[in-house]
């Protein structure tokens, strides 16, 4: 039977966040493509709150979409009855609104429930839901503006509720308190401040759920430097390329590898990984950030819980180092939420 399938895509926010979007879902669509199985439907989001539904995410075909307000969106999208969608947003409503407007439409989708993502979206409240369940993590405040940080340094300073280490600050004396916040209240009214966790590695750990068991995959570890690069930035990230659109740069090989599983952190990381995954309560997958100490204690950052299923997106990058390529990992993955 032939699936129709949605790909939620784009951003109400703003440009960067659809733009992202785009580019991400771009990729999936094209490592997934598989007509005999799926009947592929895009529903894309602009800044503007308007919704097209193109045939593809080319230039070409947005531009020749209608343009539509929500009301008659949502109509659409009753009309097409979906079997099953793919959220694509990274803003916050996407991970949010949108996917509790899909709840309400009775259209399944794979990945975490709204209330999850907004609970991750916030980095406080997510590192005090681990921290109960056992996991260590890093001292740390919650600060408004006004407040004075009373961690020592070195510290690190992160906007409480943005991504991609937007507005995140590694302060190496007290003197440098002062730009880094006020780098990071530019992006959110709460800012967290956290002890520095002293470089040993840092690493991602991806879960996908398979019958119902928690299968850890391949760690995935990034090269920083204790004297020029103590935490990933921004730029270790993304990069607008010569002709202004964004790429990705987290997987060049200087900068992010998978380890060995035989490698003595990943049963410890594989451990806190399956507690904060069911602490937090996700479903389908989940990815988590981690410190090591140079005495190779875990320490939890935060956690990142979408995976846009194209090639470059972390946990399809960890399923391909166990044989799965992207378009298995989505057709199983799909499966799991209509069968």
């Amino acid at each position: 039977m032939t699936l129709r399938l949605l790909h939620l895509v784009g951003s109400p926010v703003d440009d960067f966040h659809c733009a992202l979007s785009r580019l991400y879902a771009t990729d999936c669509m094209a490592a997934t493509a598989d007509p005999l199985r799926y009947e592929v439907h895009v529903g894309f989001v602009t800044p503007d709150r308007r919704w097209r539904f193109p045939d593809d995410l080319s230039d070409e075909s947005i531009a020749a979409a209608p343009s539509m307000d929500v009301a008659a969106a949502v109509g659409h999208l009753v009309d097409l009855d979906i079997d099953v969608a793919v959220p694509q947003m990274f803003c916050g409503p996407g991970m949010t609104t949108y996917r509790a407007l899909l709840d309400l439409l009775g259209i399944r989708y794979v990945g975490n429930a709204p209330e999850v993502m907004a609970l991750t979206m916030d980095k406080a409240r997510a590192r005090a839901v681990v921290a109960a369940a056992g996991v260590d993590v890093p001292h740390g405040e919650l600060l408004g503006p006004g407040d004075r940080p009373t961690i020592a340094t070195p510290a690190v300073v992160k906007p409480v509720d943005s991504d991609n280490s937007v507005g995140v600050g590694y302060v190496a004396a007290p003197s440098g308190y002062p730009d880094a916040l006020d780098r990071a209240f530019e992006h959110s009214d709460r800012v967290l401040v956290e002890e520095f966790v002293e470089l040993g590695r840092e690493v991602r750990c991806g879960i996908v759920v398979e019958g119902g068991e928690l299968v850890c995959l391949p760690l995935e570890e990034y090269g920083l430097d204790p004297r020029s690069a103590p935490i990933r930035g921004y730029g270790d990230k993304l990069a607008a390329g010569d002709d202004g659109d964004l790429h990705l740069v987290a997987k060049e090989p200087t900068k992010a590898w998978i380890v060995d599983v035989e490698d003595p952190i990943t049963e410890s990381v594989w451990a806190m990984a399956r507690r904060c995954h069911s602490a937090l309560g996700c479903r389908h997958y989940s990815l988590f950030d981690v410190r090591i100490d140079p005495g190779g204690r875990p320490w939890f950052l935060e956690a990142g819980l979408y995976c846009s299923f194209a090639r470059q997106s972390v946990i399809c990058t960890m399923a391909a180092a166990t044989g799965v390529d992207t378009a298995e990992l989505f057709r199983r993955s799909i499966s799991a939420v209509v069968d």
